[in-house]
């Protein structure tokens, strides 16, 4: 076990598996969880299924309880064989998710074994739903386990092993390169997060042992906080798809209710990004009420039903899976999430998801790998950012800067004040971005409140600058290497990026201006400045590009008065962007589109959460001379180049020459 670890990080770059069961060439699919459990008659199962195709949904989920199919020495699927059957009949694939025995209460899962007997109970678990079920005409795919992330490590042997073998090969220096003492170390986050790769890989060469056709995929959970734990380009070499839950009652905390499309977007670009050249789908949607589970209770409206699928669709993704269909009969969830009432009748949110699988079905050839016009703007972040800020937060200060989530909320600040302009902005984990590229032009990178930056990211940042990108440095960003010491003191490595020195940085208030530009922008907490100028923000020419530093926390100033227009506007102004970016011709609060291309036409993927009907111009069109509308939900329409949206609806439109 000690050197299982060391051999794993080592072979994991070069460990593939075959077979692509999802193809980005796909049509998109909508399905949902059907929830299996003991007690559930035949022509229940069956008619869920039914209801299931009858609303156009071609995809299912099933838990696969141990608990419910093994008892001592004995296996008896039969529960599970007559679901499958069920889905084979109506035309509808599965995917199986691991889920070995646990607890009666743990609604979960556990993310790692206790001891290595847990292990090799747990594979063998592995090996007899995959013997049993790999040549099921129904079966699409296997979901390793149920959302992988963690709150705290468990004490418990089988992490303790890990941690020694682990500790073998990351040794901890004492001293820093430049020779200052190392005080402060990310190690428990780093292992963490190798740790989830390494579990979730030996699950997969499990599979691969048996079955080597069918998809390998997995589904993040709560990926503003646990993002950090994520290693997706690593994560490639052993999956065919990424995956998320995206649960508004469980995961989007940071958000109001009116902002929770904005959050699903950003949700979904980030598993975008993880997944490369994979395909992805959100195995998880929220489909019903939570009563008394979640963080929030509430029920999706099907308008709410209708933007987050159209999200899914409009960010590349190749499906949606809701959980769930029919509720279950047991445990803490018992009654909840449910899209078909107590009689299995469908709810009308049911219908709403019925409706965009109708439109899918209906334009599939125009929808089959569809791929987002890029705008050239990405905005980063950094796990080790992350990581620093679980070690430095203060959970109950008074200023939401010093509390965990300020890092995440700066990214997403500047996602927001530029998505609400029509902008397709990525978001990306540093790790992710392509350095590689000798032309940048065009580009841009957003780095906002990402305050531990490795110092290896130095010279790709300087290659992006001087081939020709443009550099948005905020607030604290760049203060920390990953030794946790000062980066931008005298003898700051970035001094030739920057083409300036930082004196300081100045406490001032919770809400505050910083002027620039002819803009006044809400600041939060901190303002930086200058050595040699009073000026608040500095523009340096290198090479061929261009860096913009803005020491001063103005994204986190908008995210805390909500005034994004002013951070809005800075950021048009200074960020290059591609010449095929489409875009709203102003800042629209509450607004959202994304782009895609089929082809040379466009198809745009338009919705209003503002509260009120808007009225704007789309900018980049003008060559598109003719428009089809390919699903609308409440008032809209586009004409002319003018888009038209009521409050709470969705429009999806076809452009062409």
């Amino acid at each position: 076990m000690k050197r299982l670890v060391c051999v794993l990080l080592f072979l994991s770059a070069l460990v593939g598996v075959s077979g692509q069961p999802v193809s980005s060439g796909d049509v998109p699919f909508i399905g949902a969880q059907v929830f299996i459990e003991p007690g559930q008659r035949a022509e229940q199962v069956d008619g869920w299924f039914r209801t299931m195709a009858d609303q156009g949904m071609t995809v299912c989920r099933i838990r696969m309880f141990e608990s419910y199919m093994h008892t001592g020495e004995r296996w008896d699927f039969g529960l599970f064989d007559r679901a499958f059957d069920a889905a084979a009949k109506y035309g509808v694939k599965v995917y199986g998710t691991f889920f070995p025995r646990t607890d009666r209460t743990d609604i979960g899962g556990w993310k790692f074994p206790n001891d290595r007997q847990q292990l090799e109970s747990f594979g063998c678990y592995v090996d007899a739903v995959v013997s049993h079920f790999k040549d099921h005409p129904a079966l699409k795919g296997w979901v390793l386990i149920n959302e992988p992330g963690i709150g705290e490590l468990p004490q418990t042997p089988y992490v303790a092993a890990a941690r020694a073998a682990w500790e073998e090969c990351n040794p901890q220096p004492d001293l820093s390169p430049k020779g200052y003492p190392v005080l402060v170390t990310l190690d428990d986050c780093a292992f963490l997060k190798d740790l989830n790769s390494e579990f979730l890989e030996w699950i997969s060469r499990r599979i691969r042992r048996q079955d080597t056709q069918h998809d390998i995929h997995v589904n993040t959970h709560a990926i503003f906080s646990n993002c950090a734990q994520y290693d997706f380009p690593r994560w490639r070499s052993f999956l065919t798809s990424l995956g998320g839950s995206a649960h508004a009652a469980w995961h989007f905390g940071y958000f109001d209710r009116e902002d929770y499309a904005l959050a699903m977007l950003a949700n979904s670009e980030m598993i975008r990004s993880g997944s490369g050249s994979l395909p992805w789908l959100m195995t998880e949607l929220q489909g019903g009420n939570n009563t008394y589970s979640g963080m929030a209770a509430l029920c999706p409206t099907p308008a709410e039903i209708a933007q987050w699928l159209w999200v899914v669709l409009g960010t590349e993704g190749k499906g949606a899976i809701f959980w769930m269909l029919n509720p279950r009969h047991s445990g803490l969830e018992a009654g909840e999430w449910a899209m078909l009432d107590f009689q299995d009748r469908p709810t009308a949110r049911l219908e709403a998801a019925g409706g965009v699988a109708r439109a899918i079905a209906a334009h599939a050839d125009l929808l089959a790998g569809l791929k987002e016009v890029p705008s050239g703007v990405d905005v980063l972040y950094f796990r080790e950012s992350l990581w620093a800020e679980q070690h430095f937060a203060v959970a109950e200060d008074r200023y939401a800067g010093r509390r965990e989530g300020a890092v995440m909320k700066s990214a997403l600040s500047c996602f927001r004040a530029l998505t609400e302009c029509g902008l397709n902005v990525g978001l990306k984990e540093a790790s992710e971005y392509d350095f590689t590229r000798d032309d940048y032009s065009g580009c841009s990178l957003v780095l906002s409140g990402q305050f531990c930056i490795p110092a290896s990211f130095r010279q790709s940042l300087e290659h992006f600058v001087s081939c020709g990108g443009t550099l948005f440095i905020e607030g604290l960003s760049l203060y920390f290497d990953e030794y946790v010491q000062l980066a931008l003191g005298a003898e700051s490595d970035y001094a030739d990026l920057l083409g300036a020195s930082l004196s300081e940085y100045v406490l001032r208030q919770d809400l505050f201006r910083v002027e620039t530009g002819g803009l006044a922008l809400p600041c939060h907490l901190w303002q930086g400045t200058f050595e040699a100028s009073d000026e608040p923000m500095h523009v340096h020419a290198y090479g061929r590009g261009k860096v913009v530093w803005l020491p001063s926390a103005v994204a986190l100033g908008a995210w805390q008065s909500g005034d994004y227009g002013p951070l809005s506007s800075l950021l048009l102004e200074e960020l290059a962007r591609d010449r095929s970016a489409v875009s709203f011709a102003t800042h629209c609060p509450g607004v959202l589109m994304r782009t895609l291309s089929h082809g040379q036409d466009r198809v745009l993927v338009c919705m209003n959460k503002s509260g009120d009907p808007v009225q704007l111009r789309v900018k980049g069109l003008d060559a598109m001379k003719r428009s089809t509308e390919i699903y609308r939900f409440g008032e809209g329409s586009f004409r002319g180049g003018e888009l038209t949206l009521g409050p709470e609806s969705v429009l999806v439109i076809h452009v062409g020459r």
